[in-house]
């Protein structure tokens, strides 16, 4: 019986689901966290589909402590298996210049970004450790961790995604002796709901031709694309990368800004 299980926040929608599935595909048990319950269900029972042995779906706020850590215990006890791998794929974004932005705002978007990750990744850290377990964890960084967005208004998001890809640099060196590897995936413009939050119907055509424009492969990316990405860092074929940033970004962070 395989007795790999991976959880996935963000687990209902976007780059969360299409790990789930793949994750199903790929033989292992999955739990999927969301705040919407009824989706992370959703795709539990479609993970199960492609061949997940077993799948459940939770819900659940990351940026709460207590239910992050029930969460993970379920997901022990149900699905009787240590997790061995995380996909931290939860994420919001609320636009804003600084001095419009309110505090709320910006507590809330690093709250969900990088609380968020590190709550779960301390969850499923202390099952791997107390089990003496060797596993592979994946958070979710960004571009703009790297660089502003031509677009602006990002302060928030840019600084918790900063936070997580030096979190990721951290954990990959405090737990390489228990064997437990630590990386990021650093997805470009992707197909998600979180991609248009805040974009109207009637906009996202304009703005989908602008980023298509953007983009030196002159496309978005697939959510299953990056989730592949996150596939590949949690199995054996990356058995010695950790602390990395796995770019999957269609080329934004390698373009230059001035077209001459």
């Amino acid at each position: 019986m395989d007795q790999r299980l991976v959880v996935i926040t963000g687990g209902g929608h976007g780059i969360g689901r299409a790990a789930a599935l793949l994750a199903g595909r790929a033989g292992y048990r999955v739990c999927l966290l969301d705040l919407d319950e009824a989706s992370a269900a959703d795709t539990a029972a479609r993970a199960r589909g492609e061949g997940a042995p077993a799948a459940i779906g939770l819900g659940c706020d990351v940026t709460d402590e207590s239910r992050v850590r029930a969460a993970v215990d379920t997901a022990v006890a149900e699905l009787e298996a240590p997790p061995t791998g995380l996909v931290a794929a939860a994420g919001v974004d609320i636009g804003g210049v600084a001095h419009t932005l309110s505090p709320a705002d910006w507590r809330h978007v690093l709250e969900v970004n990088l609380t968020g990750s590190f709550l779960v990744a301390q969850a499923v850290l202390r099952h791997l450790v107390g089990t003496a377990t060797p596993g592979s964890l994946v958070l979710c960084s960004s571009p703009a961790a790297s660089v502003a967005f031509a677009a602006g208004g990002a302060s928030a998001y840019a600084a918790s995604k900063g936070g997580v890809s030096s979190l990721v640099r951290t954990l990959a060196v405090d737990y390489a002796p228990h064997g437990i590897r630590v990386n990021a995936i650093v997805p470009g413009p992707t197909e998600t709901p979180l991609m248009w939050a805040g974009v109207s119907e009637q906009d996202r055509a304009r703005y989908r031709d602008v980023i298509r424009a953007e983009v030196p492969l002159g496309r978005l990316a697939d959510a299953e694309e990056p989730a592949r990405a996150a596939l590949f860092l949690l199995g054996r074929e990356s058995s010695y990368i950790t602390g990395s940033l796995l770019v999957c970004d269609g080329g934004v962070l390698a373009k230059g800004s001035i077209s001459i």
